[in-house]
């Protein structure tokens, strides 16, 4: 690791917008949708010179947190922060955890910010604060619920264009569920299939709605959430009987949810989202997983090319996640959709990665 000079390390002011970008789809899911991005970037500017970008997705129909007091939080945090050194970022970082409790989408771009001013000081990529070398990743792309036209053309779009895994919402209409899953499989049989119920099901209506999809010939790689995100027992039975594996995301958003995932036997798989837990908390999630046996997907709420790559960064790094679900930036439209490390048919390449996170928002 570098010397690190503590002089340039030092915070001269901390820059909050609010940005919004539309989508070139409804993003629709059991819970909601998102017509638009509506975001808060923060900018960090050290007196080097050296500026860290960060970004806040905030999903209300997921996690009740609103735009307004996130962008509250991080502007009392920017208007304290001017003078504040961070060459130690886990002590500075430390000191505002407080501050974003229950506020994670603020504090996620709070770290995000600081990790990237400090890896482009010392030019290292973000990756390595993760990993000594960068793995390989490639993202599936999900299926927004809809019609059954809008699904079977959404396959074979994805299939033509590259993908490899498609996510599949489901969780609305049962029947409908089922229809346009059968048609997605019909559009591209080669296709693996992930279903993502956000909270939709009960354990028993999707245990039923599996059996089914068996008998049609289609066997799912993994289930996301299938059950409101409070039944621990319904993701018991579900994992218990299921026959694939069963992930949990709403229900796990902090270490101490994972910890009694993993007492309880709740799940064989955690999706870990930067926006639910911050970054240093979600990367703990992931190796307390990991220990414990389970299988990680590294997912995102509706975020733009820069939080979608600083997730890679951490995933990348740490080589652990066997399912990766960073497409949100394929559903934007205009430079935000952009990274220069992702490629048209889901596939990131952070090797030439050189300070940071990569990516510069204007702001």
């Amino acid at each position: 690791m570098p010397r690190i000079d503590l002089k340039k390390m030092v915070i001269r002011g901390v820059t909050v917008a609010v940005v919004e970008a539309p989508l070139a789809v409804p993003f629709r899911i059991a819970t909601g949708q998102h017509n638009s991005l509506k975001n808060i970037f923060i900018k960090l500017e050290l007196t080097s010179g050296i500026k860290g970008f960060g970004e806040a997705a905030i999903a209300t129909h997921i996690t009740g947190e609103t735009v307004a007091v996130t962008e509250r939080n991080l502007r009392e945090a920017a208007a304290v922060s001017p003078g504040e050194d961070i060459a130690d970022y886990r002590a500075f970082l430390e000191a505002f955890r407080e501050k974003f409790s229950g506020n994670h989408a603020a504090l996620a771009a709070w770290e995000m910010a600081v990790l990237d001013a400090w890896t482009r000081s010392l030019g290292m990529p973000l990756w390595k604060l993760f990993g000594e070398t960068p793995s390989a990743l490639c993202s599936d792309i999900t299926i927004v619920i809809g019609s059954l036209e809008e699904a079977a053309a959404a396959a074979r779009l994805y299939a033509r264009q590259g993908f490899a895994t498609f996510k599949v919402k489901v969780g609305r209409d049962v029947d409908l569920d089922m229809a346009r899953v059968l048609a997605i499989k019909k559009a591209a049989p080669s296709a693996g299939i992930i279903l993502d119920a956000n909270q939709g099901f009960s354990a028993e209506t999707m245990l039923k709605f599996l059996k089914c999809l068996r008998s049609g010939k289609v066997h799912p790689l993994l289930i996301e959430q299938p059950v409101p995100r409070d039944d621990w027992e319904g993701l018991k039975k579900v994992t218990r009987l299921a026959g694939t594996l069963v992930c949990a995301d709403e229900s796990v958003g902090s270490l101490a949810d994972a910890a009694r995932a993993i007492r309880i036997k709740a799940v064989s798989a955690v999706n870990v989202k930067l926006m639910k837990s911050g970054i240093l908390e979600g990367a703990a999630i992931a190796r307390a997983a990991r220990g414990a046996g389970m299988e990680l997907m590294i997912g995102a709420m509706m975020e733009s090319s820069l939080a979608i790559t600083a997730s890679a960064h951490v995933a990348c790094g740490m080589g652990c996640f066997r399912f990766i679900d960073l497409d949100t930036t394929y559903f934007l439209r205009g430079p935000l959709a952009r990274s220069p490390y992702l490629d048209s048919k889901g596939g990131f390449d952070l090797s030439a990665a050189r300070a940071g996170i990569g990516v510069t928002p204007r702001l």
